[in-house]
């Protein structure tokens, strides 16, 4: 199944490279993100809890990043396992500056197993766009803070919020 994207931040790609870069960060910002923990160069051990429908439960994986370009392409490799089924797949994530912020674009393709997989791909791919909303809005926050400021606070309701705000900005920058 493949999964795409674009995803426009309000923050210099910089910082938006060094958030997508830092552990601590991406685990703020992951839905579901229990842990990440680095176990070697630009590898990980991941715990998330998540789910599709009716159908959750808790993954335990790895994620690697690869070709890095700094600040402008990295590759993600992840694989996971738990009692719903397994995920492994892979995407590219290319960053633009453009106007004083940052555009992403996201490409790859996911294969699902087990249980998972019998919820079908619409709604597998309708839980990954949402999921990538969230992770996105989160990692606008995060990039936005100043150094040394303490960082933002995320949750379902903060992050709607801020999605929601992010929204009508574009539609009125747009009229």
């Amino acid at each position: 199944m493949k999964i795409e994207g674009t995803h426009e931040l309000r923050a210099p790609r910089e910082r938006v490279w060094q958030a997508l870069v830092d552990p601590s960060v991406l685990q703020r910002c992951i839905p579901g993100c229990e842990r990440l923990e680095r176990t070697g160069e630009d590898s990980y051990a991941a715990t998330l809890r998540t789910g599709v429908g009716a159908i959750k439960g808790v993954f335990q994986g790895s994620v690697r990043l690869e070709d890095m370009s700094v600040p402008t392409h990295y590759r993600i490799v992840v694989d996971g396992k738990g009692q719903p089924g397994f995920l492994k797949g892979a995407g590219d994530l290319d960053l633009e500056e453009r106007d004083g912020g940052t555009v992403v674009r996201y490409a790859g393709d996911v294969q699902v197993g087990g249980t998972l997989a019998s919820v079908g791909q619409r709604m597998i791919q309708g839980a990954a766009k949402m999921m990538a909303a969230q992770f996105f809005t989160a990692l606008e926050a995060e990039a936005q803070v100043e150094q040394g400021d303490p960082p933002p606070r995320h949750g379902f309701f903060r992050t709607a919020l801020r999605a929601i705000s992010g929204l009508l900005r574009q539609i009125f920058k747009r009229h």
